[in-house]
């Protein structure tokens, strides 16, 4: 006899996912025994378990956050994977309007070493203690073609990145590039010259992303030649601080391998030591150039 297709002994037979109701599936979470299909499943000690009982900590031996897909680097995949670099943006572009109207402005956030110059006294610049001028200035434009590359350069490189980096660390490669690129200026650069951008950290993300495309075994050359063309402008153009480019080229690189080739059980440690390496070089030669500046 036929029987409907709503009956109880065919929903018996053709269970779904308990999150997935779409999904026909022939497995159970161990503990809970509601049906999960291959997207939901954790593999436990013996069978697999759905989400909810790994987030519960129920002893399968996996973190709570098991299930959460997770990007080359180990970090968490979002829903956005352009947050970070659309909020960098969003600063930089706040920055650049409010020093469009107060020089002032502009100048408390210019990178400066020391200033006036000699016979004067300096009392303005990072060897007068005004170190947060490593960090203001990576974040300044005065000229609209600047920060039209530089964004531009930020949303090309940057949304990729964070999608494979994921969010912190990311974000800790971004800072940590600009902060190397301000500290190399600071460094070699007179001290009574500004320099400003967030070029630095750009040049940051072309190491990473040289890195990370190896790392995966795409064609290089496409951002290889995009990195001598900018190069070519880096030390063909007066007034560039090509400092910042390299500083921050040569912590890029340097952050952006230990990112992608850290060993998964030791994965963190390695990511963000690294980044505190390089802090550390950072603090290091800020210190130098003010000792020899005093």
């Amino acid at each position: 006899m036929d029987q409907p297709a709503d009956s109880p002994q065919d929903a018996q037979s053709l269970p779904v996912c308990y999150r997935h109701t779409d999904r026909e599936t022939g497995v159970r979470c161990t503990r809970c025994e509601r049906p999960i299909c291959p997207e939901c499943m954790v593999s436990a000690s013996v069978g697999f378990q759905c989400p909810e009982c790994v987030r519960g900590g129920s002893g399968t031996g996996h973190a709570p956050d098991a299930a959460r897909p997770r990007t080359i680097a180990g970090g968490t995949v979002s829903a956005d994977p352009r947050l970070l670099t659309k909020i960098l943006i969003g600063i930089n572009l706040a920055v650049f309007i409010a020093v469009q109207t107060s020089t002032a402005l502009l100048n408390d956030l210019v990178l400066l070493g020391a200033w006036p110059p000699a016979p004067f006294n300096p009392t303005e610049g990072v060897a007068e203690g005004q170190w947060y001028r490593l960090v203001t200035s990576m974040f300044t434009h005065e000229a609209i073609w600047h920060i039209a590359f530089n964004m531009l350069s930020l949303w090309w490189l940057g949304g990729p990145l964070e999608a494979a980096l994921g969010r912190a660390r990311y974000l800790a490669l971004y800072l940590c590039s600009g902060l190397a690129g301000s500290a190399l200026t600071y460094v070699i650069a007179a001290p009574t010259s500004a320099s400003l951008g967030a070029s630095g950290a750009i040049f940051g993300l072309f190491g990473a992303t040289a890195v990370l495309m190896r790392r995966l075994r795409y064609d290089m050359r496409p951002i290889i030649a995009l990195l001598v063309i900018n190069l070519i402008f880096t030390f063909g153009w007066s007034n560039i601080a090509w400092q910042a480019h390299i500083g921050g080229l040569v912590a890029g690189v340097i952050i952006g391998y230990a990112m992608v080739h850290a060993p998964r059980r030791r994965r963190a440690l390695v990511q963000y030591g690294t980044c505190a390496l390089v802090l550390a070089a950072v603090v290091l030669m800020t210190v130098l150039r003010t000792l020899q500046l005093a």
